[in-house]
Parts: structure tokens; C-alpha cells; sequence
């Protein structure tokens, strides 16, 4: 039989496809079939449900976020530990039959054997409750990387990395078919080679990959939507990608994104998906945030205010309605203030006294719920920069130099080049992390003057004022 696996049609008593828990998603087919969807689910029973995870970075270090000032150090230090508590909670307090962990189980080669002793007693408890761990090898914990191991329980069960393989669980007709990464730099697409279905069983392939491409991530392993369809599975568990994002619908094909963001790029909600199977054998999900600690960009819009107190009192808006939005998690937010303000002048001059102010106003508003990782100031004058690219002297000088670079790819490469030799000088730690120097990136290079170029101008202004 090609096509998905016969365990649709075994399982189905209406010829009916199944239809997904978000409407219209395959294909709205109207509300005949949304009704006829209800009625069949007043009548269907779950036959299993099992948990989705990946990109867990158990003992990421978040980048060093408890170096800086007023940190929350506690909450930082062991928030992927305490988002895997959360998972394991929930696979035991959902009665999953089975957990997919679809990569990236490891930051990367272990720095001692505690990382692999938590990670024993977290699975022993998940063995106790009856639940099977399966789970592919990703970029950071491939099998050339990882120089210590332990015996994990039973109950863990790891795909090799040389060929796919598959597990099969026969009392509730599941195959899980998947293949570990050998190395940290896969190319090929490994689904190409995953096991056919099996006929009568509810199919699914756990890979770790880029599948078409995501910016931020290495072009691993990648693959195409339309040739995981061609599988024939039910249900396609991804990692790699740290956002939770559906690519398919019918199959499901989705990436459950990180438990826990770690850095200013992996903002929002993380956590796991749990997968529930009626027993026609149709899939539904839901994502189930299980962070501990979560990063969040406040962008405020300066446009028009008259003063920096206009300003702060946008940002306290800006705040609460975030806040409400995130419930009662402790967040971690960037400040960016941006737009033409006529308190430009006075944001800038004052940046210490305003990015305090803004500290004071946060702790203030959320009751100590939200730390300032940073605050970058976009501000400009309403006035039009136009104005001074045409004036005689410094000021119409350095406008017209901030524009080429802009505009001039090959001016950015030679100031790269420019600056590689002042790159050896620099601190390793300033070469580290989200946020870490990189004149060898010309787009860093692109934003990083767009960031100062007011700093410059005003900077600029207040000396010709003074003469």
C-alpha cells in the first residue's frame, strides 16, 4: 500500500479524513465537516497520547546572563534543568505513553558527569510512570561530540547515527522511525532514507533538521515538506528550529521549538507539544509552555513625545500590557526606544540617567517580575537628517560618510578588513554569545552604525552648539 499508512483507514468507521484541531488548516471543507467533526468526537476515545520535545540544552549556561548587574543569577543558573523538571511533570501528569525528543538533548559535550547523573534520575522517574524515552542526536550532542556518557535507564531508547531505524510499540500500534546525527555538520537530508510506513501502525519520524532553512540556524540536514508527506507517516516530530512552528497540517509536521529560551533571540513561549490519537488514529496537538524564565522585546514607539517622561510613561504601558500576557512568568526584556522625538537630545546626553529610570520603572511596575537585560536608544530628531547632509563642515561630512556605508556593500568589507587586526585585541569574552562582536559580519557591522549614528550626530550637534 503507498501512501500514509493503512492505519487511517483500519482504524476509521466513516469515510471521513481526519480532520486537525485548528480549523480549515488542511483545507478548510466548511462547517459540515467542522460539525461533522464534533459529532464523530462525541463518540471517539483517546487511545494514547505522547509528548513532542527537542532542543532541551540541558546545562546551557544562557550566555553568561548572570554576569551582568541585577540579574535574577537564582532563576538563570538552572532554568533548563527546571524547564526539564517541567516536561517530565507533565508527560507523568498527562499519562503519556512515550516521549520524543527529536535532538539536542546536550549543550554540547558534558563538563563533568553531573549533567549526566540529573539526567538519569529524570528518566528513572519517567520509568517509574511507565513512559518510553526515543530520541535522535542533533548538531550540539552528535556522536563525535560527546566524550562522556553514562547507562541510561531502560526506558531511553537512542536511534544510532550510522543508518534510520525503528521502534516499535505493538500493543498501541505505534512505529517511531528516526536516525541520530553523527556528526555536528549533517548536508544531506537524512529523511530521504527513513524506513517505509508500516501498514497498520501510527507512523512517526523524529529527525532533527533546518528543513527548508531558518535564519539563526545551521543548514543542517535539510529537507522539504513535500518529501516528508512522501513518507507516508502520521505525524513528523522536528528539531533544530527553536521556535514552535507547524509546517503541515495533514501530515502534522511540526517543530516543538526550545523549552527554554536562552538569549534575547529566542523570545515568547517555550515548551513541548502534546500529541493526543483517537482511535481512528488522528493526531490533534497542543503546545504546552514549560519555561521557567522568558525572554520578551519591549519596543517602544517615541514618535512625538515631548520628553523623556513621555517616553518612560509608553514604556510602563508597554510593560503591564506585557505582563498580562505572559501571566506569572519572571521575564527578561530588552528596552528598544525608537522614532523622532524632540527628547532625542535629551535621551541621548543622558543615557545613563534614562536607562536607569527605565530600570526603576520596570522593577516598579512588575513587582520584580521583569529584569533589563539592555535598553538601545533609536531615537532621531523630527527634523530631517536630509537637512544635514547638505550642510557645510563636520556635520555634513560625517551624514554623507554614515550614508555610504549604508548604501556601499564594498566600503563595509574594507572597514571589516579595516578592523580585523583591533578583533585580536579584544576580550574573548566580547567575542562570546548572542550579542558578541563581529567585525567580520558586514550586516553587524551595517546595524552597529545605524545604532551609533545618532550617538554621533548628537554628539556632533552639542560641540557646534558650545562653539
Amino acid at each position: 500500500m503507498t501512501g500514509r499508512s493503512a492505519f487511517h483507514i483500519r482504524r476509521s468507521t466513516l469515510n471521513v479524513r481526519c480532520l486537525p484541531a485548528f480549523g480549515g488548516a488542511r483545507g478548510d471543507q466548511g462547517s459540515m465537516f467542522k460539525l461533522l467533526r464534533l459529532k464523530l468526537r462525541l463518540n471517539l476515545h483517546i487511545m494514547f497520547k505522547f509528548i513532542h520535545a527537542a532542543d532541551i540544552h540541558l546545562d546551557s549556561p544562557l550566555h553568561k546572563l548572570d554576569y551582568y548587574e541585577g540579574a535574577p543569577k537564582d532563576e538563570i543558573r538552572q532554568a533548563t534543568r527546571r524547564a526539564f523538571n517541567n516536561l517530565v511533570q507533565t508527560a507523568i501528569a498527562e499519562a503519556v505513553s512515550f516521549i520524543l525528543i527529536a535532538g539536542d538533548l546536550y549543550d554540547g559535550d558534558w563538563k563533568d558527569y553531573n549533567t549526566g547523573l540529573y539526567l538519569v534520575s529524570q528518566m528513572s522517574k519517567l520509568r517509574q510512570a511507565g513512559i518510553s524515552v526515543y530520541m535522535v542526536a542533533g548538531n550540539h550532542d552528535a556522536a563525535s561530540k560527546i566524550t562522556k556518557t553514562l547507562r541510561l535507564p531502560e526506558n531511553v531508547h537512542v536511534f544510532p547515527s550510522n543508518k534510520p531505524a525503528t521502534h516499535t510499540l505493538d500493543r498501541l500500534k505505534v512505529a517511531i522511525h528516526g536516525q541520530s546525527f553523527a556528526t555536528p555538520a549533517i548536508k544531506k537530508d537524512l529523511s530521504l532514507v527513513y524506513p517505509t510506513p508500516l501498514p497498520g501502525y501510527f507512523n512517526t519520524g523524529v529527525l532533527h533538521t533546518c528543513a527548508s532553512g531558518r535564519e539563526g540556524h545551521e543548514p543542517y540536514a535539510p529537507c522539504t515538506v513535500e518529501g516528508l508527506r512522501s513518507k507516508g507517516y502520521d505525524y513528523w516530530a522536528l528539531g533544530h528550529v527553536h521556535q514552535y512552528e507547524i509546517l503541515s497540517h495533514d501530515p502534522w509536521i511540526v517543530f516543538s521549538g526550545n523549552i527554554q529560551g536562552r538569549h534575547v533571540r529566542e523570545t515568547g513561549p517555550k515548551g513541548c507539544v502534546l500529541v493526543t490519537v483517537d482511535d481512528r488514529g488522528c493526531p490533534e496537538i497542543e503546545f504546552k509552555p514549560l519555561d521557567v524564565i522568558r525572554w520578551e522585546i519591549v519596543t517602544v514607539d517615541s514618535n512625538g513625545a515631548e520628553s523623556g517622561y513621555t517616553v518612560m510613561d509608553r514604556f510602563c504601558n508597554r510593560l503591564e500590557t506585557l505582563l498580562d500576557e505572559n501571566e506569572d512568568w519572571p521575564l527578561v526584556v530588552r528596552v528598544l526606544i525608537q522614532g523622532e522625538t524632540p527628547a532625542h537630545r535629551d535621551l541621548l546626553a543622558n543615557i545613563d540617567r534614562w536607562s536607569n529610570e527605565i530600570r526603576a520603572a520596570a522593577l516598579d511596575t512588575s513587582g520584580h517580575r521583569v529584569w533589563v537585560e539592555k535598553i538601545k536608544f533609536h531615537t532621531r530628531l523630527p527634523s530631517s537628517e536630509k537637512d544635514l547632509r547638505t550642510r557645510d563642515g563636520a556635520m555634513g561630512e560625517l551624514v554623507k560618510l554614515l550614508d555610504e556605508f549604508a548604501e556601499k556593500p564594498d566600503l563595509l568589507r574594507e572597514l571589516s578588513d579595516e578592523l580585523i587586526d583591533l578583533e585580536k585585541k579584544i576580550p574573548k569574552e566580547l567575542k562570546q554569545g548572542p550579542d558578541r562582536i563581529r567585525f567580520d559580519d558586514t550586516k553587524w557591522l551595517k546595524s552597529l552604525l545605524a545604532q551609533v549614528r545618532p550617538m554621533l550626530i548628537q554628539g556632533l550637534m552639542k560641540k557646534e552648539d558650545a562653539q
